[in-house]
């Protein structure tokens, strides 16, 4: 019943963030106008666009894959697939994208991987995601002064805390990663919290049965800092997944027709929306990445174009996205319900 209520109350406020946010992108703007020059974007840039969304859920798959594989955890690319769009979609719904991890693990128990072992992989994904923000928005800091003094006015505190809140959030996961005995102490008196303050009903043997799984979490932890090479090469492989969403606003730039500002600058631009968003209790940081977008890029499309290119741009690496990992995920829970129905009648018979 409690999961009920948190989905219902959930599903609520996205549709109120997502009608208050078009209340105030559309508010004053003639439709119409906006409908006919949203129509006239080339169509082959947009592709490249779309594109951008499929690599970007693509190479996730493929970054779960490369994890599980080195822990000899058996997942074929398909159901990493399944696994990675499942993430998307839950964190692109829910406040501070916390959603997407849990299900994720959700979904890998039914595949007989180890919550402990799940919940380190998604982790270090997470905290991978992290770093490369932090690192553009630091990168920006040393190196971008002129940049956001000429694109970043008025939103530049709003950039400030975001990169804050990121670089506080990658120091407290580092802390639970990789002092595992830190974070099973915190588990455990957490688990002794809940039970005194009777919001968890004590039971026999949970503590031991808590204890035995971070232990393995925390050998599972010990391998990864024993591989710092795939570390690495984990992160470089999340720079490009990255990267390639950000790049889907250049394609939309193009798709007008518009010219005259390099690709990076776009996607560094892009960049330093979900720098400045991705920390915030909304859903994929929906209103605050759309007024952001209208701020910054604003002097790149130009007045009269910048609204039609937040339309565009947002509509694809966002809401594009959520429907192909909406899709995926419902084709993901029939297909992971399957295979436990199956295993249950055959361990049955």
């Amino acid at each position: 019943m409690r999961d009920k209520k948190k989905r219902m109350f959930n599903l609520i406020f996205l549709a109120v963030v997502f009608l208050l946010t078009l209340a105030g992108v559309f508010r004053g703007e003639s439709l119409s106008d906006l409908i006919r020059t949203v129509a006239d974007a080339d169509g082959k840039w947009l592709l490249g666009a779309v594109l951008c969304v499929v690599v970007f859920v693509a190479l996730g798959a493929l970054i779960i894959r490369i994890m599980l594989g080195r822990i000899r955890q058996k997942a074929g690319y398909g159901k990493c697939l399944l696994f990675s769009s499942i993430g998307y979609f839950f964190g692109n719904i829910t406040p501070f994208a916390g959603g997407g991890p849990p299900m994720q693990i959700y979904y890998m128990k039914k595949e007989k991987i180890p919550i402990p072992v799940s919940s380190l992989v998604m982790l270090l994904i997470t905290l991978m995601y992290k770093m490369v923000l932090v690192a553009v928005g630091f990168a920006l800091i040393f190196f971008g002064q002129g940049i956001l003094r000429q694109y970043f006015r008025g939103v530049l505190p709003i950039f400030g805390v975001g990169l804050f809140l990121n670089a506080g959030f990658s120091f407290l996961l580092c802390l639970f990663i990789f002092h595992p005995s830190l974070a099973k102490k915190g588990m455990v008196k957490g688990l002794g919290w809940l039970e005194k303050k009777r919001l968890l009903k004590h039971k026999e043997g949970r503590r031991e049965k808590l204890e035995a799984a971070m232990d393995r979490y925390k050998s599972t932890a010990a391998f990864f800092k024993d591989h710092v090479p795939l570390m690495i090469f984990v992160f470089l492989i999340t720079v490009a997944q990255r990267f390639v969403l950000f790049a889907a606003t250049w394609f939309v730039y193009r798709a007008f027709g518009l010219s005259g500002k390099s690709f990076w600058l776009l996607v560094i631009l892009q960049a330093s929306i979900s720098v400045s968003a991705d920390m915030l209790p909304l859903p994929g940081g929906m209103g605050a990445s759309e007024m952001i977008f209208l701020k910054i890029f604003a002097p790149v499309f130009g007045s009269a174009m910048v609204l039609p290119g937040m339309i565009l741009s947002r509509g694809i690496s966002y809401y594009a996205e959520l429907f192909l990992c909406g899709v995926m995920t419902l084709m993901g829970h029939f297909y992971f319900q399957r295979g436990e129905r199956q295993e249950g009648s055959v361990s049955e018979t």
